[in-house]
C-alpha cells in the first residue's frame, strides 16, 4: 500500500495526518476545497488537488489519475451549534458528499478507507468510559451525520467488500513543529484560551461551573493530535472493518485545562463564566482498550502539559495561525 488519498487534508487533523504519512513514505494526495482547510496547511511534499466532494467529475477524474491504494476521509463540517440551526448543509455535505467518494472509491476499485467519525454520536453517554458497545444517540445533527455515515459504510462493507476502519475521537489537541490548528471559526477550548494569552481576545469563555464533578465543569478527554495520526496510520493494515473509540482514557476538567494552559504560557488567563450549553455531558472519556488490543495502538503523549506545550509552541511560531 503506498498511495493515500485524503480528503480535508487541509484541516487540522487531516494535515498533520498528511505530515506524517509523508514521514513514514507514502505517497499522499489531498483533495480539499479550503473552505474551512487552509492551502499553507498542506505539506509541500504531498499532491494537492483543489476540489469538493459535491463535484464528481473533478473528483472521479483526481482518483483515476492519482490511483490509490486507500483513502482517509476527513472531509466535513463539524460545528455542532451550526448543524442545529443549518442541518441541510450537514447532511449534504456529510452525508451525500460522502456517498459520491465511496461511488468513486467503488468505480476505481478502491478498496480500503479510515473514516474521521466522533464521539458525537453517543449524544449524552448511559457510563463513562465510553466503549464501543454503547449505544449511539446523537442529539444534533453534526453527530446524526457522522452516525449515519457509519452505517452507509457498513452496507458497503457488505456490498462492495470495502474494508472501512471508522476512529471515533473525543478531543483532539495539540501540535506537530510544522502544523496546527487554525480554525475561521474557533470553538476549541485550547486555541480559544491561547487567543487571550496572545492579547487576541479578553477573556475565555467557561461553560457550566455547576456540574457534578470536582470542580464544578466539564470533564474531557484530549488526545494528542500526534496519537490520533498514528491510530490513523494503524487503521490503513486493519484487517476488517472495524470502529475503534480513540482518547486516552484519562479526564481533564475544562478549568483545570486553563489552569494549565496558564502555567505553560506564563500568561494570566481571564475567565467569564457562563451557563451550561445544552447537551453537553459533565462527562465524556473514552474506553480506547478495543483499538489498543486489535490495532496495537498506544498513546505516546499521556499527560495535558505536553499536548498543551506543543499546541503553544505552534501558536507562538504563527500567533495568527495560516494567515502568517
Amino acid at each position: 500500500m503506498k498511495n493515500i488519498f485524503v480528503t480535508g487534508g487541509a484541516g487540522y487533523i487531516g494535515s498533520i495526518c498528511v505530515e506524517q504519512l509523508l514521514n513514514r513514505g507514502y505517497e499522499v494526495a489531498v483533495y480539499d476545497n479550503l473552505s474551512e482547510g487552509h492551502r499553507k496547511a498542506i505539506d509541500s511534499r504531498a499532491q494537492f488537488f483543489e476540489g469538493d466532494l459535491g463535484d464528481v467529475q473533478t473528483l472521479h477524474r483526481v482518483m483515476e489519475g492519482f490511483q490509490p491504494d486507500a483513502v482517509m476521509h476527513f472531509a466535513a463540517n463539524a460545528l455542532v451549534g451550526e448543524s442545529m440551526i443549518h442541518p441541510t448543509k450537514y447532511f449534504r455535505n456529510n452525508v451525500a458528499c460522502g456517498i459520491n467518494l465511496l461511488e468513486g472509491m467503488v468505480r476505481f476499485n478502491i478498496r480500503r478507507l479510515v473514516f474521521s467519525s466522533t464521539c458525537a454520536i453517543f449524544g449524552i453517554p448511559e457510563r463513562v468510559p465510553i466503549d464501543e458497545t454503547l449505544p449511539k444517540n446523537p442529539i444534533n445533527p453534526y453527530g446524526e451525520s457522522k452516525l449515519l455515515f457509519e452505517k452507509i459504510l457498513h452496507w458497503y462493507s457488505e456490498i462492495h467488500g470495502l474494508t472501512a476502519v471508522s476512529l471515533r475521537y473525543f478531543n483532539a489537541a495539540g501540535a506537530s513543529e510544522k502544523f496546527g490548528e487554525d480554525h475561521r471559526i474557533e470553538t476549541h477550548l485550547i486555541p480559544n484560551i491561547f487567543k487571550v494569552a496572545l492579547g487576541q481576545k479578553e477573556a475565555v469563555e467557561l461553560y457550566g461551573t455547576d456540574y457534578s464533578t470536582a470542580d464544578g465543569t466539564c470533564i474531557r478527554d484530549y488526545i494528542h493530535i500526534l496519537d490520533l495520526a498514528k491510530a490513523h496510520i494503524l487503521a490503513l493494515q486493519a484487517p476488517a472493518s472495524a470502529q475503534y473509540n480513540l482518547g486516552t482514557g484519562g479526564g481533564i476538567s475544562v478549568r483545570r485545562v486553563i489552569e494549565c494552559c496558564q502555567e505553560v504560557t506564563g500568561k494570566p488567563i481571564s475567565i467569564v463564566e457562563k451557563p451550561r450549553r445544552p447537551g453537553d455531558p459533565p462527562a465524556l472519556i473514552a474506553a480506547s482498550e478495543k483499538i489498543q488490543t486489535e490495532l496495537g495502538w498506544t498513546s505516546d503523549y499521556h499527560d495535558m502539559q505536553t499536548i498543551i506545550e506543543s499546541a503553544w509552541a505552534w501558536h507562538l511560531k504563527f500567533p495568527r495561525g495560516y494567515q502568517d
